[in-house]
């Protein structure tokens, strides 16, 4: 469904754009009135997206801190992948943002097409304050958390989530399951209302593209293609880390784990999505890297349900490419507030379609920078394509770790107390 739907958004993104540039070229009052009205049908889709953001953020780092406290506390093994993949995500995160605003440096957004591509947004004036270490520090513990909701302070509600979500792990099994089952069902509504938004997506983004073309022609297709190819480029940037992890701690593997990965690359590309290549990554694993079934039986499925690489690389990329296009400066303090977050998220949306996990994982970052959220409407349309590439990488990573993970030994059997020590000596 959402890859048909990815197409039909793309080609509404298309459709919207030229038609509004031709209406902007006839320069007709009856056609310019009849656009700018139905570009309101783009705002009430893009309030209607924004109306879920803050339970399903909330929800979700509540059920995922949950979920990753229980996997973690399966095992030995479990735990051992846990501190792996806490660690390649932080390299990861810092990675995203140094090589996105590096790109930026050496590529700038065009102020024209910039103009042209926010003008859609109608945000107005946008001023992300400079934030030091000491203001931000005490901004991090929201005084009044629902006051944080209502006033979009979405580190605070992050934070308030990771705290709420480890203390829910300390109650007994009969408090406890009821409660994650109460915030896993907030969250699958949430999801829910989504989807129901997302079958409105062509219409929605056809009606903002319309408001695009309408007032600057067709101007801002070429930023939109800057930002495909930048998101991508950071993107599969970041495969350097998975490969890193294995020359540094197999290094004569290193060729033997880049010709297994090729296959399930190949299907990770075509089929966009982690679950599917699960039995292949499964099978190359075993086969081709010598893993055992206890590895494959708990390091992949596990990286697959709590551990995307990508994520925050990606949606580090995009929350940056946002603040350039809009001319914004964030301080110190939102730079570190936005690599937070973005590590937060990522275990929070692991699982959810592309689309959905696109507006819960991205709302948050460009919050904490400070930036307006409509752009990420048009954003959505052309998606599709970075979002191969961040499957790929989320692979690559899930096999790395199940390539690398020590796995504790076996421990040993107990002697038969009814069976004598053989005695020594010669007889």
């Amino acid at each position: 469904m959402f890859r048909s739907l990815s197409v039909l958004v793309l080609a509404a993104l298309v459709g919207g754009l030229v038609l509004g540039a031709a209406i902007h070229a006839t320069e007709s009052p009856v056609l310019t009135t009849g656009a700018e009205t139905f570009e309101a049908v783009g705002a009430l889709w893009l309030n209607a997206l924004r109306m879920t953001i803050v339970p399903l953020v909330f929800s979700l780092l509540v059920t995922g801190v949950a979920s990753a406290a229980d996997a973690a506390a399966t095992g030995r093994l479990a735990a051992r992948s846990f501190m792996i993949f806490a660690a390649v995500l932080v390299v990861a995160a810092l990675y995203g943002a140094g090589a996105m605003n590096g790109l930026l440096a050496l590529w700038p957004i065009d102020p024209a097409g910039a103009a042209a591509l926010t003008s859609a947004a109608q945000a107005g004036e946008v001023v992300a304050t400079p934030t030091g270490f000491r203001e931000w520090l005490p901004t991090l513990a929201p005084a009044n958390p629902v006051r944080a909701a209502a006033e979009d302070a979405i580190l605070q509600i992050v934070v308030f989530g990771l705290v709420f979500g480890f203390a829910v792990t300390r109650l007994r099994h009969d408090l406890r399951a009821p409660l994650i089952a109460f915030f896993r069902a907030i969250s699958e509504t949430m999801i829910i209302i989504v989807r129901w938004v997302l079958v409105a997506a062509p219409l929605g983004v056809f009606a903002l593209a319309l408001g695009i073309g309408l007032r600057t022609g067709l101007d801002a297709a070429g930023v939109l293609t800057q930002y495909v190819v930048m998101v991508s480029a950071v993107t599969i940037g970041v495969l350097i880390i998975p490969y890193a992890l294995v020359a540094v701690l197999r290094g004569r593997d290193l060729g033997r784990f880049a010709r297994a990965c090729a296959p399930v690359q190949v299907l990770a590309f075509s089929t966009q999505s982690s679950l599917a290549c699960l039995p292949a990554m499964v099978e190359r694993t075993r086969d081709e890297l010598g893993a055992s079934a206890r590895v494959t039986g708990v390091v992949l499925p596990l990286a697959v349900a709590v551990f995307r690489m990508t994520s925050p690389v990606a949606n580090l990329a995009v929350a940056f490419f946002i603040v350039r296009l809009y001319g914004l400066e964030p301080g110190g303090g939102q730079i570190a507030a936005a690599i937070a977050v973005s590590l937060a998220v990522s275990v929070g949306a692991v699982g959810l379609p592309g689309q959905i996990s696109f507006f819960a994982s991205m709302a948050p970052i460009c919050l904490a920078l400070g930036a307006p959220l409509e752009i990420l409407a048009i954003l959505l349309a052309v998606e599709v394509i970075p979002d191969i590439f961040r499957t790929v990488g989320n692979i690559t990573a899930d096999m790395a770790v199940a390539a690398v993970v020590p796995e504790p030994a076996e421990a040993p059997e107990a002697e038969d107390p009814r069976i004598p020590p053989q005695a020594s000596g010669v007889v």
